[in-house]
């Protein structure tokens, strides 16, 4: 089955070079390797260490005339190893990454599933489908897109629509969705942004209290930049600021973001430096990043992300969120720094450290990019999980006796061809 999905990818790319409006692709291939150590429940289902390969293939089309555009992505993704089955025994708001993109709660379902078992899944969709018309101070928008908000570089509590994880390596495209943008430029650089996202409730009805809805100030300046933003977002409503200031031969940013929640008003905040230099002739860029999560739990309260039921309230919307992917992190307080050395003009090396500061527990991480050639590029990951059981990245205690959560050192590379 693998050797046939590697197969399956580079053909299939072959006669996209001829369609029309085709405005180039990728096909990516890559394998994982996870362990597990002794008391990790993980390991009575899957054994010592977890293999997993997966591919994808993104064709792009575009096309338009005037002011009126055209843009569609489309997708064939294949995965195949022993986690999948684990994306459903899993609670919900702790499965592993690695499942497929689905359209269930999307307004429109764009998703085809070609073959789904156990050890394996094969899905093609649409991530991109949309019409725009670009004025000479505006831009609509109307389709399955993405959009990115936020001044965090690592966290980003501000960019609450399909944020990458802050430890994903491959971050080229986050996930579509459908909604209505509207862009509006200002003479002196400012502008206006606004979107509408509409969602499918759990009846497959759309519905109001699951869309979102926001709009949001950008101030631009030589030296400072600033962002206001209203939202309603799942029925809550987002009061948000944030922005960067140049300090020296640095950069200082952030957001404030607070959310309207079940228990009142939550405010989460990231804030973060970065400075870039020249040491021994290479390029180096550092970033160091606090973040404060509003909607997460002490370590005494882990535990309540586990129960089937209601439980505690707070709780109960960390769950939400963390299920529907706008939140990575189950702690309060987070420190996080990266270092990336420019070995080569092709050769990137980045550090990587994601702390959670109330527990203890942490996890490292290197990731080597390398441009192989002029349409090749390989990236290559190690993760190493640090902490005691019971904390986030040592292993949530499962209630079960002398078993937790716990994740051990994984590695991860890819092959990506672009054409």
């Amino acid at each position: 089955m693998r050797r046939a999905a590697c197969w399956l990818l580079l053909l299939a790319s072959a006669p996209a070079l001829a369609l029309p409006l085709f405005d180039g692709g990728h096909t990516k291939l890559n394998l994982q390797d996870t362990h597990f150590p002794d008391d990790s429940l993980w390991r009575e289902e899957l054994g010592k260490r977890a293999l997993d390969s997966g591919g994808a293939l993104r064709l792009r089309f575009a096309g338009g005339s005037g002011g009126l555009g055209v843009e569609a992505h489309y997708q064939l993704l294949a995965r195949h190893g022993d986690t999948l089955a684990l994306v459903d025994s899993a609670p919900a708001a702790l499965a592993p990454p690695g499942g497929l993109p689905d359209d269930a709660t999307r307004w429109w379902d764009l998703t085809d599933t070609l073959r789904e078992r156990d050890d394996t899944a094969v899905v093609q969709r649409l991530d991109r489908l949309n019409i725009a018309w670009s004025g000479e101070k505006t831009v609509l928008r109307f389709g399955r897109q993405a959009v990115s908000w936020g001044n965090g570089l690592i966290y980003t509590p501000l960019d609450f629509l399909n944020p990458f994880d802050p430890a994903a390596v491959d971050t080229e495209y986050k996930l579509g969705d459908d909604m209505l943008y509207a862009q509006y430029l200002l003479d002196a650089g400012h502008d206006w942004q606004f979107v509408n996202v509409q969602r499918r409730d759990a009846s497959g009805s759309r519905s109001g209290e699951v869309s979102s809805s926001a709009i949001k100030f950008h101030h631009f300046g030589a030296e400072r930049e600033y962002d206001l933003l209203l939202a309603q977002h799942y029925d809550q409503a987002i009061v948000a600021a944030g922005g960067l200031a140049n300090i020296g031969d640095a950069v200082l940013r952030g957001d404030l973001v607070l959310s309207d929640s079940d228990n009142g008003w939550t405010a989460s905040l990231v804030a973060d430096w970065t400075w870039s230099w020249v040491w021994g002739g290479r390029n180096v860029s550092a970033i160091a990043e606090y973040f404060y999560n509003g909607f997460g739990l002490d370590e005494d309260d882990y535990g309540e992300l586990l129960l089937d039921g209601p439980g505690d309230s707070r709780a109960m919307q960390l769950r939400e969120r963390l299920a529907r992917g706008e939140l990575f992190t189950i702690g309060r307080h987070y420190a996080a720094g990266s270092l990336l050395v420019e070995l080569h003009p092709l050769l990137n090396l980045s550090t990587n450290l994601f702390c959670n500061l109330g527990d203890q527990s942490a996890l490292a991480q290197a990731v080597l990019q390398w441009d192989a050639g002029q349409n090749w590029q390989v990236l290559g990951a190690l993760n190493l999980p640090l902490g005691g059981s019971g904390s986030e990245y040592g292993g949530l205690e499962t209630g079960v006796e002398e078993r937790t959560l716990a994740v051990g050192p994984s590695g991860f590379v890819q092959l990506a061809w672009y054409f």
